[in-house]
């Protein structure tokens, strides 16, 4: 599955997107038994395989955040979302999808705005105090909600000010409305 889009792209001479979502490949192992690194491994042995430049590849890491981990309180479930972020952060991971919008153990299934982006703003912070490479973040949610949850009214939310020297640049995934 990964030659495909390497060699897509050696044939068009644009770079090459992998991406590994929270479920797939984490701190633990997610259910293919990768961390984040061992994930860098098997893309960069690949791209080296079939002769792909690694200059003109970004990996990404989807929907991170407390998933896999919401069946624990919120405490919990956003350590374990931290040291994931760290972990992919760590191993070079470019794309970072922040999502936290899922509730945790006694919490409702969709939450509040100020709260998932009080969460997406921690995970935020372990990604800059970990990143190896300059992130590129992607700020959303499931769109649309998982089967069974209803969606809040999305509010209009102004992005704080960003430094004009700073490190991150920002993609903003289109509205839950």
């Amino acid at each position: 599955m990964i030659e495909a889009p390497l060699r897509q792209a050696m044939g068009s001479g644009a770079p090459a997107l992998i991406e590994a979502t929270y479920n797939q490949v984490n701190h633990r192992g997610g259910y293919t038994g990768m961390a984040p690194a061992d994930f860098r491994r098997l893309v960069d042995g690949t791209a080296h395989k079939v002769g792909f430049d690694p200059s003109r590849l970004i990996l990404g890491g989807d929907h991170l955040g407390p998933n896999p981990w919401k069946h624990h309180a919120a405490e919990e479930a956003m350590h374990e979302a931290a040291m994931m972020v760290e972990a992919y952060v760590r191993a070079g991971f470019e794309k970072i999808h922040h999502d936290a919008s899922m509730g945790c153990l006694g919490e409702p299934p969709a939450l509040p705005d100020e709260l998932t982006t009080g969460r997406a703003a921690t995970l935020a912070a372990v990604s800059e105090a970990g990143a190896v490479s300059k992130p590129i973040y992607v700020i959303g949610a499931e769109v649309p909600f998982q089967a069974g949850q209803s969606a809040l009214p999305m509010q209009s939310i102004s992005p704080a000010p960003m430094p004009s020297a700073g490190r991150s640049r920002f993609i903003e995934m289109p509205s839950r409305s």
